[in-house]
């Protein structure tokens, strides 16, 4: 687990964002019975784009962007985990998931190069066209042949 951490820390240039983080815990529901009606396992990271000191502005405008569906009208993007009976288990994949989450939006799309399509094709589709148009052509009236 922290070896993924590392190495999404390692593609966002170095960048640690744990002393912007906000934790809010809660009570979980699932599996655990009476253990999760009295402890708080349940972990929502709470991070706001637009006041990071850690990120350009290019950055939070892509972010902003791509993650619009995940971020409040304040900016703050939440990520929740309540997977695990353990609020430490939880917490560190809630870490892992923004790190995940950040690393997939701030990657660089590859540019689209367009395909060529061969002449043989062209001449296939060509072809095809014509045959469909003379089958329109025969079924259209024509006044000539009544006389």
């Amino acid at each position: 687990m922290k070896i993924i951490l590392h190495l999404c820390i390692m593609l966002l240039n170095g960048r640690i964002f744990e002393p912007e983080f906000k934790f809010k815990t809660s009570r979980s529901s699932g599996a655990g019975g009476q253990h999760v009606n009295t402890t708080e396992t349940k972990v929502e990271l709470i991070f706001n784009i637009n006041n990071s000191v850690l990120l350009s502005e290019a950055e939070k405008t892509k972010l902003n962007k791509k993650l619009a569906g995940n971020i409040n009208d304040n900016g703050e993007l939440r990520i929740n985990s309540g997977e695990s009976r353990s609020q430490a288990t939880n917490k560190e994949k809630v870490i892992k998931k923004f790190y995940a989450l950040l690393e997939k939006a701030l990657k660089k799309e590859k540019k689209r190069i367009p395909t060529k399509i061969p002449e043989a094709i062209k001449e296939n589709i060509l072809r095809k066209k014509k045959l469909h148009s003379g089958k329109k052509q025969e079924r259209r009236f024509n006044p000539k042949d009544l006389l």
